[in-house]
């Protein structure tokens, strides 16, 4: 079995890479997780899951002939797949042999999570969600924040990418954000899987290293994706099917 996720944002700064790797270290509490950090022009994932002397990355799987095996790294119960952060090597690299790599990752896991680019601006940026089941949508309770998010998940329909659900996170007390939640519901597709603190925490462990499951377990952020996680109702899709699917994926140009 394998299911595709694009946890996506439309608006940088939301922790969407939090997210995901917060996500992920959830799910292996029953599924084999994969998670891939496809925001080849502001990658930071490696930062964040403590792989920045790391030799290998999907810049250079996307940009040559290396085998994707050869950018997976086993951390925190996951396996990972960081980008680079050169501009060189976000110049050669090729993004639609993401097609393939995906497809290679599809083979061997049970849950993929596409750590995709903020906005959706290029083709490199649209095909993570393109290529997605579903993507999860993280949100501040912000008006640009929520506007930005409705883009991702017009988009991702428009390609027959559903929503799988949204994350809000940094929220603060002062947010009324049950009064957000139940009002952006209305325009989502996807249910509120979790609202997530603001929280020092989540800027410790990025300092650290390391993702927040690992840094600050207890934490009330922590708890938050965990439950998050466990009201995402991952689906059994056939590895060779889903793929089939991920190689012969149209590349869209830019919205």
């Amino acid at each position: 079995m394998v299911e595709a996720f694009a946890v996506a944002s439309g608006k940088g700064g939301t922790g969407k890479t939090t997210s995901t790797l917060a996500l992920g270290m959830a799910l292996t509490d029953e599924y084999d997780v994969t998670v891939v950090d496809a925001d080849m022009g502001m990658a930071n994932m490696l930062f964040h899951a403590g792989l920045s002397d790391v030799e290998t990355t999907l810049h250079d799987v996307l940009g040559g002939d290396l085998p994707v095996a050869q950018a997976t790294y086993e951390r925190f119960g996951m396996t990972v797949v960081p980008c680079g952060t050169s501009l060189d090597g976000f110049r050669h690299s090729d993004p639609t042999r993401l097609r393939e790599v995906v497809a290679q990752l599809a083979a061997d896991t049970d849950v993929l999570l596409l750590d995709s680019p903020a906005a959706l601006d290029s083709r490199s940026a649209v095909l993570p969600v393109v290529l997605a089941d579903r993507v999860i949508v993280v949100l501040q309770p912000t008006i640009p924040a929520l506007s930005d998010g409705l883009k991702v998940q017009e988009y991702a329909t428009s390609y027959g990418t559903d929503v799988a659900g949204l994350v809000f996170n940094k929220v603060h007390d002062d947010d009324a954000i049950d009064e957000i939640t139940v009002k952006t519901e209305q325009y989502f597709d996807g249910p509120t899987l979790a609202t997530v603190s603001d929280s020092e925490a989540a800027r410790e462990a990025r300092r650290a290293g390391r993702p927040l499951l690992a840094h600050a377990p207890a934490s009330a952020p922590a708890e938050s994706f965990r439950q998050a996680a466990a009201r995402i109702d991952v689906r059994d899709g056939a590895s060779g099917a889903v793929a089939d699917r991920f190689r012969s994926a149209v590349i869209p140009d830019s919205p």
